[in-house]
């Protein structure tokens, strides 16, 4: 049986960068550029005000005190007519134009207007340069702003269009098909007759699969009945990532992984040593990455969170894509006995000397319930402990993207 390490690598060498594409920037925040940007123009492109006041000579005031004539204002989108003479000022606005012969600009709060053509400047001596941002401060037109590499945030999107680029070629994101199984599942809507559940797999994987970054594609419910999941399957695997949830276990109508084989998945491991999530199933074809999660829902979150979600960032072109793993300390003492690694839901706290990871009650990979309100899985090995406070242990960290 195979190590989570040794299945981790074993899917990451199976997982290729998807080819880049011109795409627009409307959805492009975490995704990652495949070009490197260059600036199409000098940013600022003009000599411009950083304050709302007047535009001077520093001549004019060698000791920052004087009496000069305001001859025009100028409001950021407009354009300066007229060059500052000795002994003049012209009104300015924040991100306006510096007007001609202009060097320095006197914030608004240390002058005081005597008439509608004279103002009084009250500041220190006035130095070149003071409150002006000049003309290519920011970039010159040519420079490389994001390298390839880059994985968008806001403030990227927001340099990009300074830029004048309203498209890239970006790594995409991939879809992923999400497909629960079983004939004792229903959708939410629906109350469970008897020997029935509701579908609590298929909206949590979407989320994570959204959380991860990808694009989730919902195929619905498949039954323990080869006609029924063979087209659904089948439609899955035109998918980047297949992923489904149950009939992966060995019971009897465990009907996935033949139907998996008969549409040619060739299967790469169909066991991992932890808890929860043993059977956990990994195969590809083609490209396509089929992973069958075990169909209780603690198991098929942590199997996503260490299998199919590094898989999905490398396909968005992340070269380190594996799982957020630290080594944390435990707030409590914890007795716990296990016969494999068991990835146990924790909470993280931070404590006036840093974090500090707290298991929480919990019954099993079917209790649901008690990971509301988690962020973590705290790694515990095998064997019966007595885990004591400020003990490290591996800590699998899933609360953001």
């Amino acid at each position: 049986m195979l190590t989570v390490i040794e299945a981790q690598n074993l899917v990451l060498q199976h997982a290729r960068p998807l080819p880049a594409e011109l795409m627009r920037l409307d959805d492009a925040l975490g995704l990652m550029l495949a070009e490197d940007i260059a600036s199409d123009l000098d940013i600022p492109p003009y000599d411009k005000s950083m304050m709302d006041g007047y535009a001077v000579r520093s001549a004019d005031l060698p000791q920052g005190n004087g009496v000069l004539t305001v001859i025009e204002e100028v409001m950021a989108g407009q354009t300066p007519r007229l060059p500052v003479a000795a002994g003049q000022a012209t009104r300015i606005m924040t991100g306006a134009p510096l007007p001609a012969d202009a060097d320095g600009v006197v914030k608004v709060e240390c002058t005081r207007l005597l008439d509608g053509h004279r103002v009084e400047i009250a500041d220190a001596p006035v130095k070149p340069g003071q409150n002006i941002l000049y003309r290519g401060r920011e970039m010159r037109r040519g420079d490389v702003v994001l390298k390839t590499g880059a994985v968008l945030g806001p403030q990227d999107l927001g340099l990009l269009a300074t830029v004048g680029r309203a498209e890239a070629r970006l790594v995409p994101r991939p879809r992923v098909a999400v497909l629960s199984t079983g004939d004792e599942v229903v959708e939410a809507p629906q109350m469970p007759g008897p020997g029935q559940i509701r579908n609590s797999n298929a909206p949590m994987l979407l989320a994570q699969v959204r959380r991860a970054g990808a694009a989730p594609h919902y195929l619905g419910i498949g039954r323990d009945r080869v006609d029924s999941l063979r087209p659904l399957i089948d439609e899955g695997l035109r998918a980047p990532v297949l992923v489904l949830s149950g009939g992966v276990s060995a019971g009897k109508l465990d009907l996935v992984p033949g139907v998996l084989a008969d549409l040619g998945v060739g299967a790469h491991f169909h066991k991992v040593e932890m808890k929860p999530g043993k059977p956990i199933f990994f195969g590809t074809r083609g490209s396509t990455l089929v992973f069958g999660l075990p169909g209780n829902p603690v198991s098929s979150l942590v199997c996503f969170e260490l299998f199919v979600r590094p898989a999905v960032r490398r396909l968005m072109g992340h070269a380190d894509s594996a799982p957020r793993m630290r080594p944390l300390p435990l707030g409590d003492d914890f007795a716990y006995k296990t016969d494999r690694p068991t990835y146990y839901p924790a909470r993280l706290d931070v404590a006036d000397d840093g974090w500090r990871v707290r298991p929480v009650p919990w019954f099993g990979s079917a209790d649901l319930r008690a990971l509301s309100g988690t962020n973590a899985f705290v790694l515990f090995p095998a064997g019966d402990h007595q885990h004591r406070q400020g003990q490290r242990f591996p800590v699998l960290i899933c609360d953001t993207p």
